[in-house]
């Protein structure tokens, strides 16, 4: 009965504001980290308990998150933070199960040849392992209403957020028609090629279509998304909410089509690939500079976005995604102009503020970092 009693206060204690009191100047999480690596009375952690590689170049953990995790919904992203070699490194995934699926979330990394937090997870998450994450953020999200028909539209790593909806619509047991066109290099590079056939296979009202860019013939597709792809899902767009999530080209030729049609409001889109750089001179430089006025720093202006420049001139801006998704690297621009790399839209307005990682200088700049 002591014990147990004990037990209580002691749990008590720990997530009390008396604890972060008593265990200054390091708080508590420091402490009871050491044998709950999860725990933490503000953040939100989570610990890997299980994963698999289900392609060459992709892997899907299921994270269990700590009690101050809120839930998400289906299609948003979160923030995940990881320390390599001493340096926390941050960017954004979406989780791909469902909003319903009970404590635990699944997310699934694709290692980029250039990236540090996805081939880290790759190589070296294991059961076991905590990572920080934020809470879900992002408006690409099924809304509270569930549209009647749906159209999924999703390549690459995009699948994700797509993939989210489609199982937290089955978990829901939705009836009305949802069509959900993939598209990746082959049968073997998707990561839920198997989930994807088994929700199809057990929902009358799902259609599943998949195309390959390098054995065309293998999926149900033939070349790039185009209209005719629309017409073989089934579904009538005018009448369907269409989310689409992917690389550059495929969002391009999505949305192309749908203003074409007058359709853009029922249309939503997530990028899950940094903008393309834009065409420069032969020495990359552009007229102007670019001057850091809290760090004292101004060097001559490239045509790339500005954190990269800010990350060459010895900055170390916070900084997430790195393709204008989830606001981490905000800053305030004081004077100058910017361009938009993602849109080409340039903005002069002073005192205003912009996303580093996708807005690259035209002439003067002067940034509040």
């Amino acid at each position: 009965m002591f014990t147990q009693t004990r037990h209580r206060l002691s749990r008590r204690l720990l997530d009390s504001a008396l604890a972060e009191a008593l265990t200054t100047p390091h708080g508590v999480d420091r402490y009871v980290e050491l044998v709950r690596p999860a725990f933490s009375l503000h953040d939100v952690r989570a610990e890997v308990v299980a994963l698999r590689r289900a392609t060459a170049r992709s892997v899907t953990i299921a994270l269990r998150p700590n009690a101050n995790w809120e839930g998400f919904r289906a299609g948003q992203f979160v923030r995940l933070s990881v320390e390599i070699d001493g340096v926390r490194h941050t960017r954004c995934y979406s989780p791909a199960s469902s909003a319903h699926a009970g404590d635990l979330i699944e997310l699934t990394a694709h290692a980029q040849p250039d990236g540090a937090v996805s081939p880290f997870l790759r190589a070296h998450a294991r059961p076991g392992t905590v990572v920080s994450l934020s809470q879900a953020e992002g408006d690409f999200a099924l809304p509270d209403e569930r549209p009647r028909e749906l159209l999924l539209i999703s390549g690459g790593s995009g699948i994700t957020p797509v993939m989210s909806m489609l199982r937290t619509l089955c978990h829901e047991g939705h009836r009305g028609p949802v069509a959900f066109l993939h598209y990746a290099r082959d049968e073997h590079d998707v990561a839920y090629a198997s989930a994807l056939a088994e929700l199809a296979a057990g929902h009358a009202n799902v259609r599943l279509l998949r195309g390959f860019s390098r054995r065309p013939g293998a999926g149900e597709l033939e070349g790039r998304f185009a209209r005719e792809h629309v017409r073989a899902a089934g579904v009538d767009p005018d009448a369907a909410l269409t989310f689409a999530s992917g690389p550059t080209a495929l969002l391009d030729a999505v949305r192309g089509i749908w203003a074409e049609d007058g359709l853009e409001q029922r249309l939503h889109v997530e990028q899950f690939a940094p903008p393309a750089r834009p065409a420069v001179d032969t020495d990359g430089h552009v007229a102007g500079s670019v001057r850091f006025a809290r760090s004292g720093v101004e060097a001559a202006g490239t045509a790339v976005p500005l954190l990269d420049q800010a990350e060459a001139a010895g900055l170390t801006p916070r900084h997430g995604c790195r393709m204008g998704i989830c606001h981490t690297c905000t800053c305030r621009k004081l004077e100058g102009a910017v361009r938009d790399v993602r849109t080409g839209e340039v903005s002069t307005a002073p005192d205003e503020l912009i996303q580093i990682c996708v807005n690259a200088p035209v002439g003067d700049v002067t940034l509040d970092l």
